[in-house]
């Protein structure tokens, strides 16, 4: 896009555009994290923040954005002369999702480093945000090894590109911002934590809103160079006012009563470590600079804990994001009766008396839209639903029929209250056996980039992981026909290795789970949903995609399809409908159908088959017959099985562990779910196949 879409035309998103405006003033603040459903303008908005960012002095010449006034003395492109410089705009380096390693750290040649002794570099994404800004839209769905990468260079502030003893260091100091949408997966811990603010981002439900967006999205579109001058004073006043308060921001005076409310917020919400207390303390000090104040208020570190800590606290991965503002208010009221008790309460450091009106002129909001722009802030994101009670079919006669409580008034017969789902507890591990070539993941053996070197092999295409080994004894037999001299080995192309390595791929988890009347009894209802939510939970935990077949009544529902997003996967669970007969031979079919189509897909991700039912096959004609011929059709086409045995009492009929062997799987109960003996089932696993 060559004319972004200017950033005071954006529409409402008040926390994303001050979070950006921060991020912008003091980019110690550490990057910002958007995460929002899609079509909420979070591209638009991080495209459009390179053009308020102030110009940065450069050395001239350098591809590393050397600064003129303390170069970096190991740039590959140096030694550099204090001094000097141009300026050129602020970049925002865009990393796609399906980047290689060589493009995101740069390409080192290795075959003149081997034959010539020459370090030949051309520098990556990195070096091109040293300075900026480092975009990375779905960041989410980024590869572990580029995630890997980046870790590094974050921590670090520096790239190390090393090749069997070659090696090229450059600085990389940027600023890391990433939107994902949340129901595409979520973000590794260690990744999630480099981020310093989150925000999350909704559509407005507010119809004047709705249509100011449009309007000014289709005055864009019809001419983008209009639109933008339009907005050219506003993106200036802007410009200016980041500008004074980068100028602002080394007297703002952080008192010892703001900095005791930091501390006091982030152990209250059991966040780790101690990042989360000091990108804090650079939010608040940078919201004072924006608010064009010198001094920290206790308005300043709420607002910076709304942004900094969401993403930090400790919560279960089926939990919502967000953070107890009502809890928030509590801790900073109590730390500041605290100072106030102390005789510590009249400084201005840590209560807002000193400021009558924060949000007055020069407040910590971000500008509001020009004359003809819609309302300021959009709505607060509603309240997702509870699980109402579902209707449920009558039982087959196979159903059990254990003492329940009577239905709530007003439930229509038949309905059963609705079943929570037990404690999730960590489960056994289960993969597919063979060795796999798909996504990087945590679940099954695979070839991956990233990994143990198991041999070596001709490269196809550019050589990026070299196997020296493999490659000097290629070289070996040929030397005295090369005419080799006493200077060293001859190497050509054909001699070249790639390493293969081995490391772990994300499966695809498909659950076939069994809600009929049999599976319905209250007590084992609630077992058989922690128990796949425990599977669930190890899912996120493996980077795996998952999907929820299941099936009751006449037929079987995709009650998920396969996503990478597991909370969507729990939140289905809480909702499922139980009751009626057990068409368990519909279940396996949808299942096989859905495994059809993901494999057309991504021929690359292996599935595995997990089944959770009694094993009972009531519906249809012919019910157990067609259920037999079902498991064996999926157990020729090769997909790994396991069959969770839901089955309880003192008589049992072993019908789960028959349809284990029909599908060539394994047979688990939901006591063995458990993960005591991890190893014994990961062999029966691998044995049966």
């Amino acid at each position: 896009m060559s004319t972004p879409y200017p950033f005071t035309a954006l529409v409402g998103q008040d926390d994303l555009r001050l979070a950006l405006l921060l991020n912008a003033v003091s980019p110690a603040v550490g990057g910002v994290l958007v995460r929002g459903e899609k079509g909420t303008a979070k591209s638009t908005a991080v495209r459009a923040l390179s053009a308020l960012l102030p110009e940065v002095a450069v050395v001239p010449g350098c591809r590393f954005s050397c600064d003129p006034a303390a170069p970096d003395p190991g740039c590959p492109d140096g030694p550099h002369e204090a001094g000097g410089g141009a300026e050129r705009p602020a970049r925002v380096v865009e990393l796609p999702v399906g980047a290689s390693e060589d493009r995101l750290v740069g390409a080192l040649d290795i075959e003149r480093a081997l034959a010539e002794g020459v370090k030949a570099f051309e520098p990556g994404l990195l070096a091109a945000a040293h300075r900026g800004v480092l975009y990375v839209d779905e960041v989410n769905l980024l590869h572990d090894h580029l995630v890997d990468l980046l870790l590094d260079a974050a921590a670090m502030g520096a790239s190390y590109v090393e090749r069997e003893g070659v090696s090229v260091r450059h600085a990389a100091r940027f600023l890391l911002v990433g939107t994902m949408n949340p129901e595409e997966g979520e973000l590794r811990p260690q990744l999630l934590d480099r981020f310093g603010l989150t925000v999350e981002v909704t559509a407005s439900r507010e119809t004047d809103e709705r249509v100011e967006v449009v309007r000014r999205r289709l005055a864009y579109d019809a001419d983008p160079a209009a639109f933008t001058a339009r907005w050219a004073a506003d993106e200036q006043g802007v410009r200016e006012r980041i500008a004074a308060a980068r100028r602002l921001l080394p007297e703002v005076r952080l008192g010892d009563g703001a900095l005791r409310q930091i501390a006091a917020t982030c152990a209250a919400f059991e966040v780790d470590g101690m990042r989360a207390d000091i990108v804090m303390a650079r939010t608040a000090t940078a919201l004072a600079a924006w608010a064009g104040r010198t001094v920290v208020l206790a308005e300043d570190v709420r607002t910076a804990a709304l942004l900094a800590l969401p993403h930090r606290r400790r919560r279960n991965p089926f939990d919502a994001p967000g953070l107890d503002e009502d809890k928030l208010d509590e801790t900073l009221e109590r730390e500041r009766g605290a100072d106030e008790n102390d005789g510590d309460g009249g400084d201005g450091d840590g209560d807002g008396d000193d400021d009558p009106d924060p949000d007055g002129p020069g407040g910590g909001r971000p500008p509001q839209d020009g004359p003809d722009g819609g309302p300021e802030s959009g709505p607060d994101g509603e309240a997702a639903d509870g699980p109402a009670p579902e209707a449920a079919g009558q039982d087959s006669p196979d159903a059990e029929q254990p003492a329940e409580r009577p239905p709530a008034a007003g439930a229509a017969a038949g309905e059963r209250p609705a079943v929570g789902a037990a404690d999730p507890f960590k489960a056994r591990h289960f993969d597919v056996p063979g060795l796999g070539e798909g996504a990087a993941g945590r679940r099954s053996r695979a070839r991956t980039a990233h990994g143990r070197t198991t041999g070596a092999r001709r490269p196809h295409g550019p050589l990026i992981k070299l196997h020296l080994a493999a490659t000097v004894q290629a070289a070996a037999p040929h030397q005295r026909a090369r005419g080799r001299s006493g200077r060293g080995l001859v190497i050509r192309r054909d001699d070249l290795r790639q390493a293969v390595r081995e490391g772990r791929e994300g499966n695809l988890v498909l659950f076939v789970v069994d809600a009929s009347g049999s599976m319905a009894a209250r007590q084992r209802m609630s077992a058989v949903k922690g128990a796949v939510l425990s599977l669930l939970l190890d899912a996120y935990q493996r980077r795996d995609k998952v999907g929820l077949v299941t099936f009751r009544g006449a037929g079987a529902d995709l009650a998920l399809p396969p996503t990478s997003s597991v909370d969507a996967g729990a939140a289905r669970l809480e909702k499922l409908p139980t009751g009626g007969r057990t068409p368990l031979a519909a279940g396996l079919l949808k299942a096989r159908e859905v495994l059809r189509v993901e494999r057309l897909r991504d021929a690359s991700r292996r599935p595995l088959l997990v089944v959770v039912t009694d094993g009972r096959a009531t519906g249809g004609p012919e019910p157990v017959a067609l259920a037999g011929r079902a498991a064996r059709l999926l157990a020729a086409e090769g997909t790994a099985a396991v069959v969770v045995d839901c089955e309880s009492g003192p008589v049992r009929l072993g019908l789960a562990g028959a349809l284990a062997r029909e599908l060539a799987g394994v047979a688990v109960t939901l006591d063995e779910l458990r993960a005591d003996t991890v190893s014994a089932l990961v062999k029966d696993v691998r044995r049966a196949a």
